[in-house]
């Protein structure tokens, strides 16, 4: 009798009631994703509370939903673990995911309902986590911000428009011609888009994320500081703006193969690309370094482009990467610059790839590349 009952109780098959819950909250957050995909308030407020809701209202979304991964229950109360996936219309290829974790409790009719979501644990805020994002199109671009004027961030696109076409010349066509610029209200709102320390980007104009050597990568993001950003000339902001489109268009063939000295010196090479500067005036920590005679003995390495790091130090590694490009673009020319570039990040990994690149197509060694590039740069900087 005692086993019957125990069978009874279990059932066959039977999901415990965890399962039961997860489910449905599961179905509570598919019905958000369908209020925030309508832009209908009134359905979204029947699943949770308003929180972001019309933060977002401006963001051209194609695609948003929910996966519970997990859910914490204590009686009336539940705290879930979910992946928030989404897509930017017309921009992102693939959708971005992201974790959320998400309060719950049970209403008057015994139905859950969200109290607050917010990023998960060491995961990156969104944009809309900060504030109400305004929107700015460009002919090339999609500007989204937090706290800064619609004038501001036509500023922003203007730069974006003219960084594409200036991308697509140096680097081809064959990439999505398109960025998506994120400008945060501050360096701290920069520091919670990217999950790290403001203090990891005090100086840095801009970054992009993105996932390298992925032909179908969800998403690539220019995201700006505004504080660093705002203390440039006009020159300066284009070629940063540059700078960083280069990386959304060299990204599928940037791979762990890829050093930095060559993916952030090609950013810079064609940031620069066109605009007239001189060496000295654009490596101005490198040739201090050169005149006192302290030029480097070896490429950069990886380690030196560390953000928190010397910023002389930085800057020279980025000076000297884009030194090294610049001297392929005039000695080998710019073509084979975008073949070196391509051939590197082909390889299967780091170790041979830029000996084996150089060999095949600039026809030289890496002793004796770095012996014509501290040549090169005691003749232009010395």
């Amino acid at each position: 009798m005692c086993l019957l009952l125990l069978v009874a109780l279990v059932g066959c098959g039977q999901k415990p009631a965890t399962d039961s819950a997860k489910a449905d909250v599961q179905r509570v957050l598919d019905r958000r994703a369908v209020a925030v995909l309508d832009r209908d308030e009134v359905a979204f407020v029947r699943t949770g509370a308003l929180s972001w809701f019309e933060n977002l209202s401006a963001v051209p979304l194609a695609h948003w939903s929910y996966r519970v991964t997990a859910l914490r229950r204590t009686g009336d109360t539940a705290t879930a673990d979910a992946e928030l996936s989404y897509r930017v219309q017309g921009y992102d290829r693939a959708p971005v995911t992201v974790g959320r974790t998400l309060d719950l409790s049970l209403d008057a009719g015994g139905r859950w309902y969200v109290d607050a979501e917010r990023p998960a644990k060491k995961a990156a805020q969104q944009l809309w986590d900060q504030g109400e994002v305004n929107v700015v199109r460009g002919e090339h671009s999609l500007v989204l911000g937090v706290g800064q004027s619609g004038e501001g961030l036509r500023s922003y696109a203007d730069l974006a428009d003219r960084a594409v076409p200036a991308v697509s010349d140096a680097w081809g066509t064959d990439w999505p011609r398109r960025v998506v610029v994120l400008v945060p209200r501050s360096l701290e709102g920069m520091a919670g888009l990217l999950a790290s320390p403001a203090s990891s980007y005090r100086g840095i104009a801009a970054v992009t994320t993105g996932e390298t050597g992925a032909v179908r990568a969800p998403a690539d993001r220019i995201t700006v500081n505004p504080d660093a950003y705002g203390l440039l000339g006009a020159l300066g902001k284009q070629v940063v703006l540059t700078h960083e489109t280069t990386h959304v268009a060299t990204r599928t063939a940037t791979t762990p193969a890829t050093p930095l000295w060559l993916s952030e010196g090609y950013a810079d090479w064609v940031g620069y690309r066109g605009t007239g500067r001189t060496a000295a005036e654009a490596a101005p920590e490198l040739a201090e370094a050169v005149t006192e005679g302290k030029a480097p003995t070896a490429l950069p390495s990886d380690r030196d482009f560390g953000f928190s790091g010397d910023a002389s130090e930085l800057a020279r590694a980025y000076e000297g990467g884009w030194m090294a490009c610049r001297m392929i673009a005039e000695r080998w020319g710019e073509v084979r610059l975008g073949e070196f570039y391509l051939a590197v990040g082909a390889h299967e990994q780091r170790e041979g790839a830029v000996e084996e690149a150089m060999e095949k197509v600039l026809g030289t060694t890496p002793a004796v590349f770095t012996a014509q590039w501290r040549d090169y740069l005691r003749g232009q900087l010395g």
